[in-house]
């Protein structure tokens, strides 16, 4: 079965000012498209065909040489931009809790200190990447990932993740990398964050 791109679960427009129409038509319907058409010709006619994408991603050692780029870098994208558009509402929902946001007070003292750890790894990301709010199996841990590689490629279940291509932000922000990561967080869906925390922690 060939992957999909999946549909927004909301209008194009349904995050502005925040981030504008334009930039999620492009994004989306483009970019991400593209991600997905990629992969399924890299997987066609191969063994991998039709495997979902976590155990894809989970198993890229086990792909040839030649394959393996083309379905990391393909796979990564569409995971990570299918995790990026649900974790995102219009109005967001402001603040983690229940549980996530107990463990987020006793690692880094809050919300807010998680936001700012968050951003400078996507500042300090050179070039293009994600930065990350993962589950590691024993907890939550924070870092950041180049191009498109996704934490399920080492096994992680990613919560949250923030896209700093420039993609995802230069039409509005242009080369202001901080102002983008800072307006970012009024539109995340804590709600389905912590709806994520609770199902890795369960697996």
């Amino acid at each position: 079965m060939a992957y999909e791109l999946p549909p927004l679960p909301y209008d194009y427009n349904a995050l502005e000012p925040t981030i504008d129409e334009q930039t999620m038509r492009i994004h989306h319907d483009k970019h991400h498209q593209a991600y997905v058409d990629n992969l399924n010709k890299a997987v066609e006619g191969t063994e991998f065909d039709g495997r979902p994408l976590e155990q894809l991603l989970g198993a890229l050692e086990e792909i040839a040489g030649d394959k393996q780029a083309p379905i990391g870098n393909n796979g990564g994208g569409h995971a990570n931009h299918t995790l990026f558009w649900e974790i995102m509402a219009p109005g967001g929902s402001s603040e983690p809790t229940g549980a996530l946001a107990d463990a987020i007070s006793g690692l880094w003292g809050g919300a807010d200190e998680l936001k700012a750890a968050i951003n400078d790894n996507g500042v300090k990301r050179f070039g293009s990447g994600w930065s990350w709010l993962v589950w590691d199996g024993t907890g939550l841990a924070v870092y950041s990932t180049a191009n498109q590689d996704s934490p399920l490629m080492q096994g992680d279940v990613p919560l949250l993740g923030v896209d700093v291509w420039e993609h995802a932000y230069y039409l509005k922000y242009q080369n202001r990398r901080p102002d983008y990561l800072s307006a970012w967080w009024d539109v995340v869906n804590w709600d389905e964050v912590g709806k994520r925390y609770e199902e890795a922690r369960a697996q």
